[in-house]
């Protein structure tokens, strides 16, 4: 396997070298995490890193030094905030915003199915109104310095493919520097399996990148997404948010180096070693997240995570109540290396419908 599976059209003007990238979620994706991600990151591997959804009525008025969703640290690369919005005025101040902060690029959201979303014509609500979302891009492309993309979901069946189509040349043509495919359709959220034939077609459809998300729990997923489909990135979720060693394992597949300060090593591939490291990444989740939010807000976000992640180990429910019941960080920490002091084997996947 070489280095030339993926990014055939470049992603931020060829910076972008790695075909890997983590999706934008609610609670979820935060600095914390994006930097226990990264610490399994190929040294010489640079990818996109994205933010919570961000609302781009209330970013022009919070400090983003200090506001949890904006948090970031001084050595953070890659960075693309995503956005909620659908007026001119506090999109433009919210992109003027955040690159100063440090964006390198901004990414709409279309394909948030949540009802807040819905009742403030954000996200998925986009995409029932292709003139509107077009204009979104353009008044987003407007006020931008750097590269624009877009998160989208899908049309009901690739029947209805040229509805998509038609949709994503809008954006092209408004400015978007690429798209990130979900296809599965808001009224699905996240049951039944993606349509990955949808990512295909659109990737041969248009001259500009396109990424592929949806079902990828493994670094074969991303392999056969990338193969399958010939999409120039793949996106993952939750899997990656509890296997952040996928970036290690695919980074080997492809012949790029070790992680810092992993060189010698191999990336875990067993579901035993898969379950010992999970608990690596959760001891240290817990230590991030308190230097970065303190004490209180760390033990929320952490729970959190334990429960949207340990679905992949056979006695998640236990580890998420030892979690629960940890009345600070450190005896959450305790109970957590008390928990994988005995062998836990991790799942390749789950339903992903938690």
């Amino acid at each position: 396997m070489n280095r030339k599976l993926g990014l055939h059209r470049p992603i931020l003007d060829g910076k972008v070298n790695f075909p890997l990238c983590l999706a934008p979620m609610v609670g979820l994706t935060h600095v914390a995490l994006r930097e226990v991600i990264r610490e399994y990151l190929p040294s010489d591997a640079f990818t996109i890193w994205p933010t919570e959804m961000l609302n781009s009525r209330r970013v022009p008025d919070e400090n983003l030094e200090t506001t949890p969703e904006t948090m970031r640290s001084e050595s953070e690369t890659g960075l693309v905030p995503q956005i909620l919005g659908n007026e001119e005025e506090p999109i433009a101040k919210t992109v003027k915003r955040l690159i100063e902060w440090g964006a390198e690029a901004i990414d709409i959201n279309m394909g948030c199915p949540v009802q807040k979303a819905l009742k403030h014509n954000y996200g998925v609500a986009l995409m029932g109104d292709p003139s509107y979302a077009a204009e979104v891009v353009r008044m987003t492309v407007k006020n931008s310095t750097v590269p624009v993309s877009v998160k989208l979901r899908a049309v009901g069946s690739t029947k209805e493919f040229d509805e998509l189509l038609t949709f994503v040349q809008g954006l092209r043509n408004s400015g978007a520097a690429w798209v990130c495919l979900h296809p599965r359709t808001a009224a699905q959220k996240r049951r039944g399996s993606a349509d990955w034939e949808q990512i295909k077609q659109l990737h041969k459809a248009v001259d500009f990148p396109v990424i592929g998300n949806g079902d990828v729990q493994t670094s074969d997923d991303v392999i056969a997404m990338l193969e399958e489909t010939g999409c120039d990135m793949a996106m993952a979720g939750r899997a990656l948010a509890a296997r952040p060693w996928m970036m290690w394992q695919l980074g080997e597949r492809l012949g790029f180096s070790a992680p810092a300060g992993k060189e010698g090593l191999r990336a875990p591939s067993t579901p035993e070693e898969e379950g010992a490291e999970y608990g690596k990444v959760l001891v240290s989740l817990i230590k991030k997240s308190v230097q970065f939010f303190g004490e209180d807000k760390a033990m929320r976000k952490v729970r959190f995570y334990v429960r949207t992640t340990s679905v992949w180990l056979p006695f998640g429910n236990a580890l998420t109540s030892v979690c629960a019941k940890a009345q600070n960080t450190d005896q959450m920490i305790e109970g957590v290396e008390k928990f994988f002091s005995v062998p836990h084997e991790m799942s390749a996947r789950t339903e992903l419908r938690q």
